[in-house]
């Protein structure tokens, strides 16, 4: 199951570049085609090909959704591991910090976040990357508490070994496997949180082939019979997004010790 989700994701970023970007130009003899051999999610009202259009902006998505997850994860491992070991007025406000992300839908925020910064790619990577590493921050923070009473650990302590230095030498280390599945796990919903907003009219600019765009101005059309604009694009997004959610749970069922033998 993992090596066809990987396969899947490898399939779509090798066919973006692939692809020729003739066939998402304006062709209006080819306009509002059904699908067919020729076009395989046939075309809009401007006779664009919406097989390339889609596999494009499902590419544009992974894009995004790697940059934002791997800033959000950092910024949990940073905030979780200062929780854990920075002392308890430094994990109180910490906490509370967590607390109030948590308590904001991450919706709303995010479209608080990218309106605020203008819109387009900076906006939703910085708007997704700063509302999803709550959950995050809670796991690493657990997982130190943990190991901060570890033998190993104290020992470093009694050497006169900084916190700091404890912390990246002996703490960080076993935090990678975590670090690694909590990007995986991510990915899904920065993805799929993207495609929200830019279908809102907060995240990327009309004028690129993201998902959230094709389905946005596919909802102009769904009434004259076009359903193939938004049935094709929305499916292959539900696909991507559930191919990176296989692949998360079973890097977590390999790396966690307690599902080691399922």
């Amino acid at each position: 199951m993992i090596a066809s989700s990987v396969l899947v994701l490898a399939a779509v970023i090798m066919a973006s570049l692939l692809l020729d970007n003739e066939k998402i130009a304006t062709h209006f003899d080819e306009k509002n085609l059904g699908p067919s051999l020729e076009h395989f999610f046939g075309t809009d009202w401007l006779g664009r090909d919406m097989f390339t259009r889609t596999v494009k902006g499902l590419s544009l998505s992974i894009y995004i959704g790697l940059i934002a997850s791997a800033v959000s994860v950092v910024i949990a491992l940073v905030l979780g591991m200062s929780a854990a070991t920075m002392g308890k007025t430094v994990d109180r406000v910490i906490t509370w910090i967590v607390d109030l992300f948590l308590g904001m839908p991450h919706l709303v925020a995010l479209i608080l976040i990218a309106f605020t910064l203008g819109g387009g790619a900076k906006g939703v990577i910085i708007g997704v990357a700063f509302t999803h590493w709550t959950s995050l921050t809670r796991v690493i923070r657990a997982e130190v508490l943990q190991l901060r009473s570890a033998e190993f650990v104290q020992i470093s302590r009694h050497m006169g070994k900084s916190r700091w230095w404890t912390a990246f030498h002996h703490i960080l280390p076993h935090l990678v496997p975590q670090f690694f599945v909590g990007f995986v796990l991510l990915f899904p919903h920065a993805i799929l949180h993207e495609a929200s907003i830019t279908f809102l009219g907060f995240g990327l600019s009309p004028h690129k082939p993201a998902i959230g765009v094709i389905l946005s101005e596919a909802m102009k059309y769904l009434s004259t019979g076009m359903w193939w604009l938004a049935f094709f694009p929305g499916l292959s997004l539900l696909i991507i997004v559930r191919a990176f959610d296989i692949i998360g749970e079973n890097l977590r069922l390999l790396i966690d010790p307690h599902h080691a033998h399922d």
